[in-house]
């Protein structure tokens, strides 16, 4: 018995009504969509990826761009890093496959700033290949429902895409609707703490609440790291100077952003690093063109 038949009817009755599943949707904001999601919340995702597309509605569009102009657009969605790499896939698609996202996972791969997991998402939400599909969400439905564990293991491809893919039907439509179901249940029902299985479409057959919930035995979660006062915040904060302004900013500019000198070196030295800051102290500083 698999969990598909389950986790389709209620996917097809309660999923969200959200941009990318929509009839018609390009597969390059599809490929958008996958960037910005990347540790950012749904919410916030949306209005940014429809500006986005809106302004750059194919890979070609946004290849024609500076750099510069992605990252300033990207704005405080976080890890910005994601913009220069969505700039650089959007320029690899263009010369590499005629301006058409690839719908082939290795291809996929091959891109700048796509893991398995977006490729993977890619090549199925995209493009309907039955592919697994497995993030964090997905992750844990499996280790309660089939494996009977209340939290998964350390992630391990070899293990979890098998997993994933002994669930999926062969038929094209629904091994999709799987993959997204599966997701979409452990992001709104079968979280990480208080799970609410009483409405869960699995409830019956989740070998984790048919063993009586047994609670986990392995390594504490991790937790996030605080925001506030942290050299992700020092960093946001440079970008923010720099995004504000047509000319380069001086150091004196970057120095008034945050107290902390040692910090604010740290920071600017990484923005310089990952190629989000060009410049230098006497020249000033700039986003990447």
């Amino acid at each position: 018995m698999t969990i598909s038949p389950a986790i389709v009817a209620w996917f097809r009755e309660n999923g969200r009504d959200l941009p990318w599943r929509r009839p018609g949707f390009s597969p390059w904001g599809t490929l958008v969509s996958e960037f910005m999601l990347q540790q950012t919340p749904v919410v916030r995702v949306i209005p940014k990826l429809e500006a986005w597309l809106e302004r750059w509605p194919t890979p070609a569009a946004l290849a024609s761009s500076p750099a510069s102009e992605a990252v300033r657009a990207w704005d405080r969605l976080g890890y910005p890093r994601r913009a220069l790499n969505l700039h650089a896939c959007a320029v690899a698609i263009t010369d590499q496959h005629g301006g058409e996202v690839p719908s082939d996972v290795d291809a996929l791969l091959a891109l700048p700033g796509i893991g398995d997991y977006t490729a993977r998402a890619i090549a199925t939400f995209a493009f309907g290949l039955r592919v697994p599909v497995v993030d964090t969400n997905v992750r844990r439905v499996l280790a309660r429902a089939v494996e009977g564990r209340a939290e998964p293991a350390s992630p391990n491809a070899k293990h979890d895409l098998p997993l994933m893919e002994s669930q999926l039907p062969d038929d094209l439509a629904l091994a999709h609707d799987t993959n997204a179901g599966v997701m979409e249940l452990g992001a709104l029902v079968c979280v990480a703490r208080n799970p609410r299985c009483d409405d869960c479409p699995l409830r019956d057959q989740c070998a984790w609440v048919l063993a009586g919930k047994p609670a986990h035995e392995g390594p504490a979660r991790r937790t996030q790291k605080k925001y506030e006062g942290s050299d992700r915040q020092v960093r946001g904060r440079i970008l923010g100077e720099l995004r504000a302004s047509d000319i380069p900013v001086t150091a004196a500019e970057v120095d008034a952003v945050w107290p902390d000198a040692a910090q604010r070196a740290r920071a600017l030295a990484s923005l310089l690093r990952d190629g989000l800051v060009t410049g230098s102290a006497a020249a000033g500083y700039t986003l990447p063109e």
